[in-house]
């Protein structure tokens, strides 16, 4: 049973959507003060947690894993996904293992990845 890349990214917006109705958000507190992420830190994190192995160094997606950056989702939105993720192909990362914070830090890095160029700035492709 294989999906295209395109359907689970559909898929998991889908849940993340149905996720944020059906539990409920972090502590509203707790993860005001976790959303002053370091991106540096986010990006060690994004590494050592293995998040790149199928969302790309960079997030930009991959075979396994969609594009999450450099608009990454609210980050209440993607807190309560990584905390559901049991429903997809995605590992759950509960609050234990990764943190609000860590999240934060992450969620800091993916925003602070620029936009790739856009294709008609790009002299080869203009041939």
């Amino acid at each position: 049973d294989t999906i295209s890349l395109g359907e689970t990214h559909m898929r998991l917006t889908a849940l993340a959507a149905a996720t944020l109705l059906a539990v409920a958000l972090p502590d509203a507190s707790a993860l005001a003060q976790a959303a002053k992420g370091d991106a540096t830190k986010g990006r060690e994190i994004f590494s050592t947690k293995g998040c790149w192995s199928c969302h790309g160094y960079n997030g930009q997606g991959g075979v396994a894993g969609p594009k999450i950056a450099p608009e990454p989702m609210p980050l209440e939105s993607m807190v309560a996904f990584l905390r559901n993720a049991d429903k997809t192909r995605m590992p759950p990362y509960d609050a234990k293992g990764l943190p609000d914070g860590d999240v934060a830090h992450i969620h800091a890095y993916l925003a602070s990845l620029p936009k790739p160029a856009d294709w008609k700035t790009i002299p080869l492709l203009k041939q």
